[in-house]
């Protein structure tokens, strides 16, 4: 089993979440962030007063998969998140060592 955390743009998140169904993805947590990588943020003018945005908002998503619904997981959100730009975000994965579902006690793959 596998767990997938995304970081993508917040405006991605329909496209991200409709390829993830198509590949068979039923569940998911999205969590508003805030982040900077190689773009560092920007300048931005307010009231007059010029200040640096150093975070910018993101999404993150996880989601726990079989191993076999992995690759399949990842290259659906790497194909709905990209737009081409620095900013597009991340993929990481992680091995998942055990997974219970709390209102049944099924373990590992059941529990997805």
């Amino acid at each position: 089993m596998k767990w997938i955390t995304a970081i993508i743009k917040p405006f991605k998140l329909d496209e991200v979440r409709e390829a993830l169904a198509e590949a068979g993805v039923q569940g998911m947590t999205v969590t508003e962030v805030k982040g900077f990588g190689r773009q560092h943020g920007h300048t931005e003018l307010y009231r007059g007063a010029e200040y640096v945005v150093d975070f910018l908002p993101k999404l993150k998503i996880e989601i726990a998969v079989s191993d076999d619904q992995a690759d399949r997981a990842i290259e659906a959100i790497g194909t709905a998140a990209r737009t081409g730009k620095v900013g597009d975000g991340k993929i990481m994965v992680f091995d998942l060592e055990q997974v219970i579902r709390i209102r049944t006690q099924e373990v590992d793959a059941d529990a997805l």
